[in-house]
């Protein structure tokens, strides 16, 4: 399977932003862990902490991959632009929260990306990112 994973902004800064909440490992490390741990399966990352580059990423690769993971963080809230990307394409998406945005502050509590997404997971820390990849590689089997 051809997978990617899609972080927004600020999710560049994890290990060392607010380690309470997202923890101390940076997401190139747990990325590194996950390559090794589904190296049967082609398995790419992007980071933007641009709106922009983000929808142009989920354009691209959204009809070429089988699948695609995105934290779209501070824009799951606010982008409508990231949301119409996601519908516009055929690759379906799991959309992966590391902290539980339902029991932080109210303007979390929305994502413009849920109505779009195949699947939510949130809370879960960086495992969150693992059972999305697993979902979609066992969805995709008969």
């Amino acid at each position: 399977m051809n997978i990617i994973i899609i972080n927004g902004p600020n999710l560049n800064l994890l290990g060392k932003r607010e380690p309470e909440i997202y923890g101390n490992l940076s997401f190139r490390e747990y990325y590194e862990e996950l390559a090794e741990v589904y190296s049967e399966h082609s398995l790419d990352y992007f980071q933007s902490n641009s709106e922009g580059e983000l929808v142009s990423k989920i354009q691209e690769v959204g009809f070429a991959v089988d699948g695609i993971v995105l934290n779209a963080a501070a824009y799951t809230h606010t982008s409508v632009a990231i949301a119409d990307a996601i519908a516009a394409v055929d690759a379906p998406v799991i959309e992966v929260h590391i902290s539980n945005v339902h029991a932080r502050e109210t303007f979390r509590h929305h994502s413009y990306v849920s109505a779009v997404a195949q699947g939510i997971i949130v809370g879960l820390g960086l495992t969150g990112y693992k059972l999305a990849i697993d979902y979609l590689i066992e969805s995709s089997q008969p």
